[in-house]
């Protein structure tokens, strides 16, 4: 069984990529999640509603001993499985001016995206180069691709994964597997509700916020075979903003 690991997918954008890869590429999907146990559950029976299977790991991708002690067990549990795609959407935001940040969100943020894609795709990345197949694709933002005031912290954050994404590919490459950046700009999620829309879409070329299955649309294409010759890249999905 070929499976898809998806972190922080119980909701907006990590749930649309989710549902995409049990449609598009028939994977079964590893669903991480953090605390909402009620959101993960409802999107699992969305996406088994869509013919696929889907299994919950519930763990903090910022907890290394937590993160491999999940993984390890479902593999465990799961000895014919292999994981074929690795999805690092976890991410949280903090923001504030960095004048009066504290170490705490700093740091959170920070272990979150950065310190969360290394224990997730440490665990997969020796199976993946065994096989010689893979595909290891990071969200990050237009905050790291730009630096977004306000965000530091998620700035710094994405901006250490966009480096991490080009170095890695060029590790691992020989062995066709593939390390892409998608980088969204503003989309609709729980993570933009409180923003501005109005104001901020006239700063926009397409003058509206994204969707979400659009960013799923493109994670699903760089996880397909199609995308075999495309790594180390980061890749825009802005509505023209920053490109």
């Amino acid at each position: 069984m070929k499976y898809a690991l998806v972190t922080g997918g119980s909701r907006g954008i990590g749930k649309a990529i989710a549902m995409k890869l049990a449609v598009d590429l028939e994977y079964d999907i590893l669903l991480n999640y953090h605390s909402n146990t009620e959101a993960a559950e409802e999107t699992a029976k969305l996406i088994t509603d869509l013919g696929a299977n889907c299994e919950l790991l519930k763990f903090d991708v910022a907890n290394p001993e937590a993160t491999k002690k999940a993984i390890e067990n479902w593999q465990i549990s799961n000895p014919d499985a292999v994981v074929e795609v690795v999805v690092n959407n976890a991410g949280i935001t903090k923001d504030g001016l960095f004048m009066w940040m504290g170490e705490e969100d700093w740091s959170s943020v920070i272990n979150t995206s950065l310190n969360g894609f290394y224990n997730v795709t440490q665990q997969f990345i020796k199976g993946m180069l065994q096989k010689r197949y893979g595909r290891i694709i990071n969200i990050v933002s237009l905050s790291g691709v730009k630096g977004n005031p306000g965000q530091v912290n998620y700035s710094a954050a994405k901006g250490a994964v966009i480096s991490a994404t080009k170095a890695l590919a060029q590790e691992i490459g020989k062995r066709k597997v593939t390390v892409n950046a998608v980088a969204p700009g503003f989309i609709e999620s729980d993570m933009t509700s409180d923003f501005d829309e109005k104001t901020l879409k006239i700063m926009i070329p397409m003058q509206r916020f994204g969707h979400a299955e659009e960013v799923a649309d493109l994670v699903s294409f760089l996880a397909s075979k199609k995308a075999s010759y495309i790594t180390g890249e980061v890749i825009n999905i802005n509505g023209g903003l920053y490109s």
